[in-house]
């Protein structure tokens, strides 16, 4: 057989069943090695070729001269007083992505990059102050959830079933890197290798409406949007991508989006941003734009970072915004703070970005703004 460079080498990390598959036909194997390779490497956590015992001794060796199982380094680890646990996990070219496992009673979350940095640029998100780098490829998303699988499992009083829920609301716009998260989604619902229910699978996105037909054509997880505001000209401040595809054309896609499953419906998720977003006018708003959506929504109170203009909507705030859309009749609910202690919560992943944007370097650049919604 002719050497294969590492540099050429495939990383099987990144490969769901069907690209396995073919990967092993192309190597004159049989297909169902696939499903063989793909539960040693996800669901037994094995990553040398030669610990795969119901493989041939020939074809272990031919593994490791076509192939390999990289994954990122860790090389930071730290636990919230609350139990959410990140890991800051550095890429082969040097950038670093965050990884965030929240846990609960029920459940076990795990929140998962799909970028280095963010290319949207929200006014109240961190992640997107960090500036932009790059997609993530499928081996680097899936080493994520691989890494915090087999953390978890040696901590103790937590089984190798601790991630019950993933969701892709880590740094990034899943959308804008659909060809390499759809793989990663199949392998996430493989039965050889996590098994997770499509239901316990979320993409996020701030609607990224092309790529948001692509997402149902492709797969049926669980999707939420950043909504954040309730008319046009907030949302343009906000989230600027609003600009492109404006809320009118995506709550028309949000209607239809799960026509055929009438049990099934869209998380809205919705920053609270003190004297921003968060009047009784604006839930009014909400309830206007949201009618005929199979939607739910999920309050997330601010969580502050360096340099932010903006604060965290009072508890009175919050709860009074609630009260009007549950009496509407939506489905409300408000996400309790998790892993501020640590900048693990909602918009406070940042990572390591060598960013290509400069985003960062004119963020910082801008000097002190004045404090959006402070009374002193």
């Amino acid at each position: 057989m002719t050497s294969i460079s590492p540099a050429q080498k495939i990383n099987l990390l990144g490969l769901d069943k069907k690209a396995m598959q073919d990967f092993f036909v192309s190597a004159g194997e049989k297909p169902y090695r696939a499903d063989q390779v793909l539960k040693w490497i996800h669901f037994n956590g094995v990553t040398d070729f030669q610990a795969m015992t119901n493989l041939s001794k020939t074809l272990r060796q031919t593994l490791g001269e076509m192939a390999e199982i990289a994954l990122p380094q860790v090389i930071f680890e730290k636990a919230a007083a609350d139990g959410t646990c990140k890991w800051l996990l550095r890429l082969h070219d040097g950038n670093c992505i965050e990884t965030v496992f929240i846990p609960e009673k029920t459940r076990g979350t795990l929140c998962i990059s799909s970028q280095v940095g963010c290319i949207l640029n929200c006014d109240f998100c961190s992640t997107g102050k960090q500036g932009f780098n790059r997609n993530l490829s499928t081996a680097e998303i899936m080493s994520q959830l691989w890494i915090a699988v087999r953390k978890l499992s040696k901590m103790n009083g937590i089984h190798d079933h601790a991630v019950t829920n993933v969701v892709m609301m880590g740094m990034g716009e899943p959308l804008l890197n659909l060809d390499n998260v759809l793989p990663a989604l199949s392998i996430m619902l493989e039965d050889f290798a996590y098994g997770l229910s499509k239901r316990r699978v979320t993409v996020s996105t701030a609607g990224v409406i092309p790529a948001m037909h692509q997402l149902r054509e492709a797969s049926d997880v669980a999707l939420a949007v950043s909504l954040h505001a309730p008319n046009d000209e907030l949302r343009n401040e906000l989230v600027p991508l609003n600009k492109k595809y404006p809320l009118r054309e995506l709550m028309n896609v949000c209607r239809d989006y799960f026509r055929d499953d009438s049990r099934r419906s869209i998380t809205m998720e919705y920053v609270m941003l003190k004297g921003v977003n968060d009047t009784p006018e604006h839930a009014r708003q909400l309830i206007k734009i949201l009618s005929g959506v199979q939607a739910k929504m999920n309050l997330i109170p601010f969580n502050p970072f360096p340099h932010t203009q903006y604060q965290r909507s009072d508890n009175h705030a919050i709860l009074h915004f609630r009260d009007i859309l549950m009496k509407a009749g939506l489905n409300t609910t408000v996400r309790r703070t998790r892993g501020d202690d640590i900048d693990a919560a909602c918009g406070q992943l940042v990572g390591e970005v060598k960013d290509r944007t400069r985003r960062h370097e004119r963020y910082l650049q801008s000097g002190e703004k004045k404090v959006i919604g402070d009374q002193a």
